[in-house]
């Protein structure tokens, strides 16, 4: 992966809708809405979604992949984290 300033810029060897486990572990209580709702936001070209047990607006990971490196903030979907 390639670094500025230590801030991933190379995106993550997977797909831009499979979240990284340490993001979103497969154990997370509801994770099949989470995945489902990020597909839906994928799909639609929207920024993001509303989490299902938060309410909190999360970053899809094609928002997130167009800002051009991680911002090291910890985002569930964030596609340059491995």
């Amino acid at each position: 992966m390639e670094e500025a300033e230590g801030v991933p810029t190379a995106l993550a060897p997977r797909p831009l809708g499979e979240p990284s486990n340490d993001r979103l572990a497969p154990d997370v209580p509801r994770r099949a809405e989470i995945l489902s709702r990020h597909t839906a936001a994928l799909a639609s070209g929207a920024p993001g979604y509303e989490d299902p047990a938060t309410g909190l607006f999360v970053l899809t990971s094609a928002w997130l992949a167009a800002r051009g490196s991680c911002c090291e903030s910890g985002c569930r979907h964030c596609p340059y984290c491995p």
